[in-house]
């Protein structure tokens, strides 16, 4: 198994504590440590981070935002629990009228990661899952966000120094220019 490096930063959080994280890859974990993700976290498997404020992603994740990130499914690896997660589509409420399905630890409720009809071979996970907290302030801090036309009134004045775009975000490219 991989070594953190030491400037890594595993706070005790949830039942797992075997979380990991190196140059390139690195773990998600839901709450009671059934379910375990490696993921990349760089690219070209990392695609892109953001901050989505659609009333789904509100809803789905009892937050007033959602965090996320999406991964390449051919870079995604399910080491423990893919057995564990159940499942939950729909397509009612998604502006896109893509069908999203939830995947959710079946111990827990952890909500680990979405997967969109309209972006087949690609996982949004969520940034509060990773293992390491210091890949949240560096490699995977958001770098946009989304549907910034649902974002509530008092969550205005926050500033995460990203472009905001209503809608769904534009691809990696016209992000990075």
């Amino acid at each position: 198994m991989p070594t953190s490096n030491s400037h890594s930063n595993f706070p005790l959080s949830g039942s797992a504590q075997d979380g990991w994280s190196k140059e390139d890859e690195a773990t998600a974990t839901c709450f009671c440590g059934a379910v375990q993700l490696a993921f990349p976290t760089q690219g070209p498997g990392l695609v892109n981070t953001f901050v989505c404020h659609c009333h789904d992603c509100r809803k789905i994740t009892a937050s007033m935002f959602a965090s996320n990130f999406t991964v390449a499914d051919t870079h995604l690896k399910h080491l423990r629990g893919q057995e564990n997660l159940t499942k939950f589509s729909q397509a009612n409420t998604i502006k896109t009228h893509n069908s999203m399905t939830n995947y959710f630890c079946s111990t827990c409720g952890t909500l680990l990661y979405r997967v969109s009809s309209g972006s087949p071979g690609y996982s949004i996970l969520r940034i509060g899952t990773i293992d390491d907290f210091d890949l949240q302030e560096t490699k995977l801090k958001p770098q946009v966000e989304q549907f910034v036309e649902g974002r509530v009134a008092w969550l205005e004045k926050l500033n995460l120094g990203v472009p905001q775009v209503e809608g769904r975000m534009a691809t990696a490219e016209d992000i990075h220019g």
